[in-house]
């Protein structure tokens, strides 16, 4: 009885080094959980740069970087411009890393004083709808006591 094997360049992917392998759009869409419409849609947007065989896309370890860090990205609210620019930086290398990652800095403390003003808005804008549900709740007591008063006579 034979046991099944992985397809052959399955196997032989897992053989070659990390920088070397390549990735159906099928593959990455597998891998990280979206729609090769997905991939198609950054791809587009210049966020990956497969390499074409007649119709069939080649993706590199690059791209799958590339498409992990979009997909990050986006996770945590960045818009296309921003993970671009990170994006484009990690490409930059050898001193694109520290840059890619001070400017992923900048881009955190930017979100986090974001979400601090919009829970500040939130707080208060709660504040607000406490405020008249209470003022609200006073007049419909004070009609109830005057419809009650009313109905004595």
């Amino acid at each position: 009885m034979t046991q099944p094997t992985a397809p052959a360049n399955e196997a032989s992917q897992e053989a070659l080094p990390r920088q070397h392998r390549h990735y159906t759009i099928g593959e990455l869409a597998r891998m990280f959980e979206v729609t090769p419409r997905t991939i198609r849609f950054y791809e587009q947007e210049g966020l990956l740069a497969p390499r074409r065989e007649g119709q069939k896309r080649i993706y590199r370890e690059k791209d799958r970087v590339r498409l992990k860090l979009t997909l990050r990205g986006k996770r945590l609210g960045f818009s296309l411009a921003e993970i671009r620019e990170v994006v484009m930086m990690y490409d930059a290398m050898p001193d694109g890393n520290a840059r890619q990652l001070w400017r992923l800095l900048e881009i955190l403390a930017d979100k986090r004083a974001n979400l601090d003003r919009q829970l500040e808005d939130i707080r208060l804008m709660r504040m607000e709808l406490d405020d008249v549900d209470h003022r609200a709740r006073e007049v419909l007591r004070s009609l109830d006591q005057e419809g009650s008063l009313g109905q004595e006579d």
